[in-house]
């Protein structure tokens, strides 16, 4: 469900009905009309303070010290906008502000293209910064806990997408990142959030029915309404919007999978059955869940995609990536039902787009680039 600015009191009014205990529903019109017009206040104030969400002060450093230099790599500006959810979203509200929908970027690559490192460079120095030693503001830890899930969850939503070919994985980098920004819409709006909305839930989809039962509303929801104000595409703002929706499919599905791991790998409680029914609509099955748990919780940092974004589509990748396997045509064929003679048609794509000679050059130019 999209919702804009001017909706949200509206489905926030709508979703208390739908949960709130039938005593509650016998409270007189007027009171209810006072409490609906008080979290729309409060929403909108909270949105309007998440315009000065502080950016870490390392990854403003690292921004201004790698365009001081104008032959620095691009994948290491990416990367250090992509380190800090405040500076990606600055970037990429810039990048498309008063831009029409068709035109609106949803990756940082696209967006730091389109605006130039010197852009990024006084974004940068422009941004309020959060220091663990230094706070201000009054955000306390939340800027820093907020980014260090959403770092988790890109971490996870990568290696997803890696398992399963996903084509939008730059994508994927962003909406993971800030998928929580609802969150600290709510902190802003109710000084009691999450402690005394969550109570003794446990689990996120337990945490999300209390935030639905007490407010009327959700922070994915939240997160989706902020960043469409803010003219991020839908393919972020959906994305976002419903990534605890145990009926999305596509990235949003990514989205709730990679929170899950992340959450894992902070010793929260995860739910097995949901964890699985999660990975099943992204098209992982049990023992490759368990392979990227154990991965995740062992690989120290993240890997760094690089800038270039992949040619392949997502039946070449595959192909690509059964060769460097070692697979045999008549064994990719066989695998993916196709005939030797298609495989065979794919891969003389694959050394086209990647100006390769043969398998081994292919191979290899899709591994240094980070694309299987």
């Amino acid at each position: 469900m999209s919702v804009s600015l001017s909706q949200a009191p509206r489905v926030a009014r709508d979703n208390a009905v739908k949960c709130r205990p039938k005593k509650a529903r016998a409270a007189s019109p007027r009171g209810e009309r006072h409490a609906h017009s008080s979290h729309g206040r409060r929403l909108a104030l909270a949105f309007v303070d998440l315009e000065t969400l502080p950016a870490l002060s390392e990854a403003r450093e690292r921004i201004l010290e790698i365009t001081v230099d104008p032959a620095a790599a691009k994948d290491q500006l990416i990367a250090a906008v992509e380190s800090d959810p405040a500076l990606a979203l600055a970037v990429m509200r810039t990048a498309n502000a008063g831009m029409p929908t068709g035109d609106r970027l949803d990756t940082t690559l696209g967006a730091v293209e389109r605006i130039g490192p010197q852009a990024v460079r006084n974004l940068a120095m422009q941004a309020k910064v959060f220091d663990f030693f230094e706070r201000g503001d009054g955000w306390d830890l939340a800027p820093q806990n907020f980014r260090l899930h959403g770092l988790a969850t890109q971490r996870a939503a990568d290696r997803i997408a890696a398992e399963t070919y996903h084509p939008h994985r730059d994508r994927l980098a962003l909406s993971s990142l800030v998928h929580d920004i609802g969150k600290l819409v709510l902190i802003r709006a109710y000084p009691g959030y999450p402690a005394q909305v969550h109570r003794t839930a446990q689990l996120p989809e337990e945490r999300i029915h209390s935030e639905r039962r007490e407010l009327g509303i959700d922070h994915a929801l939240v997160g989706g309404v902020l960043l469409r104000r803010w003219g991020l595409p839908a393919s972020i703002a959906g994305a976002v919007e419903r990534h605890h929706d145990p009926e999305a499919g596509g990235e949003a599905a990514v989205v709730r999978l990679a929170d899950m791991l992340a959450h894992y790998q902070h010793g929260d409680s995860i739910s097995p059955a949901e964890m699985l029914a999660s990975a099943r609509a992204v098209g992982l099955d049990p023992k490759q869940v368990r392979r990227l748990m154990s991965e995740l919780s062992s690989e120290p940092g993240q890997t760094r995609r690089l800038a270039d974004p992949c040619p392949l589509s997502e039946r070449e990748l595959r192909v690509l990536q059964r060769l460097s396997d070692g697979s045999v045509y008549k064994e990719i064929a066989l695998e993916l039902n196709l005939s030797a003679s298609t495989i065979r048609s794919h891969l003389n794509k694959v050394y086209r787009k990647l100006g390769a000679r043969d398998r081994a050059q292919a191979v290899l130019i899709a591994s240094r680039r980070g694309w299987i």
